[in-house]
């Protein structure tokens, strides 16, 4: 059965074929002419576009399935609407004697009113190549959908090996759907018609067109870009993307940076002592002072702040019976400014009465409150004893702030 079409022939379009080809895909390429294609599906919903698919039938023949496509013709003809309701055979000329060749299976409108052929129908015809060391396919003609190409060898025919069709076709279809549907991506990948047009990609990737270029889907809507697609370039700043080993990243406006930053952490593991009243960052016999973190302020404009140490206090040598306390406490600065001051208030402390004591851990978790959000603050830590006489030992300190988001 050949090729159905409407609106082609003069005389003769019957009611079948106008049925057949109420097809109503059109994917805009402007505003008056649409893209030429087939419409997507197959049987079983297995595949993207079974229509017009082409397997070897015998050595020099080929069986182009049952499909359903549109062609568009040049700006003011309009678009051809044409279906295949039986699959159809069509068969190759012999190879040449010396080269290869590419041959073209399409879909051709026969329109005498712009190619004087005397003929008003729509067929699937080959498109002979010509042969060469370096073959190239022909030219797709005017209104023509190009299906497949078909690699010819030197010498093939039908009593002489004929046609390799595990390696001779090379797939040339492409898709359409109607207008504001999602278009299944085959062959190649053609500029958007209009922004807010949607296109599924071959890997998976649902992309819509920006006015200027695909932009996959997460990017457009707000949503996360998958870790499967962590090469995407960002769209906009606050954008966020997955990430191979799970933290999610965000898009400042000019590198990823994590999302959720935090929580910030620092300690020491070195001990040592003061004796001052007064609260100092310096630790006597402590190589690593001062003990401080850095954070960045989150939107929330708040953090958890825990602080501690193991902490002992001992009497200088020839004194007894002194009670005293052993204060760590930190300071949070933005730059110059004082964020929050020391305070005994505030403070993870350790006492004795008046005999030396073993060492005791202490820690304390408070809230920070009123961050100017984005900006960076630093924590510092600072001892002090409550009797110069009194050593106040500090050991295995620690700083932690957990941003809250």
């Amino acid at each position: 059965m050949n090729l159905r079409s409407s609106w082609v022939a003069e005389t003769g379009q019957t009611r079948e074929d106008t049925r057949l080809n109420q097809v109503g895909a059109t994917t805009m390429i402007n505003p008056v002419q649409v893209r030429s294609g087939i419409l997507p599906g197959s049987y079983d919903g297995m595949y993207r576009l079974a229509g017009f698919w082409t397997t070897g039938a015998t050595a020099m023949a080929a069986t182009v399935s049952e499909g359903r496509a549109v062609i568009q013709g040049d700006i003011s003809q309009g678009v051809y609407p044409v279906s295949l309701p039986a699959s159809v055979q069509v068969t190759f000329a012999p190879g040449d004697a010396q080269y290869g060749r590419i041959d073209l299976i399409v879909l051709k409108i026969y329109d005498n009113l712009y190619d004087s052929s005397n003929r008003n129908e729509a067929k699937v015809e080959i498109i002979q190549g010509v042969a060469g060391p370096t073959p190239v396919a022909p030219a797709t003609p005017p209104r023509s959908l190009p299906l497949y190409e078909v690699t010819v060898p030197a010498g093939a025919s039908a009593g002489n090996g004929g046609i390799p069709w595990n390696t001779a076709l090379k797939d040339l279809r492409t898709a359409v759907v109607s207008v504001g549907g999602i278009l299944p991506v085959e062959g190649p990948v053609l500029r958007g018609a209009y922004p807010g047009q949607y296109q599924d990609t071959a890997d998976g990737q649902i992309q819509r067109w920006d006015g200027g270029k695909w932009v996959s889907y997460p990017a457009a809507v707000g949503g996360i870009i998958p870790a499967s697609a962590s090469t995407l370039p960002a769209s906009y700043t606050g954008q966020y993307r997955a990430t191979a080993s799970g933290p999610l990243q965000r898009w400042n406006g000019s590198a990823w940076a994590p999302a959720y930053p935090g929580p910030y952490f620092n300690d020491s593991l070195d001990g040592g002592y003061t004796i001052s009243t007064t609260y100092v960052n310096t630790l006597v016999d402590r190589a690593e002072n001062p003990l401080s973190v850095t954070f960045v302020a989150p939107e929330s404009r708040q953090a958890i702040l825990t602080f501690g140490s193991k902490i002992e206090l001992a009497l200088n040598s020839g004194t007894t019976g002194i009670a005293s306390t052993a204060y760590m406490c930190v300071r949070i600065t933005q730059g110059t400014a004082v964020h929050r001051e020391l305070d005994d208030e505030l403070a993870a402390c350790a006492s004795k009465s008046a005999d030396p004591t073993d060492a005791v851990s202490a820690s304390t978790t408070q809230r920070i409150h009123s961050l100017t959000p984005g900006a960076t603050y630093t924590v510092t830590a600072y001892y002090r004893s409550s009797n110069a006489n009194v050593r106040a030992w500090f050991d295995n300190s620690f700083i932690q702030v957990t941003p809250q988001y």
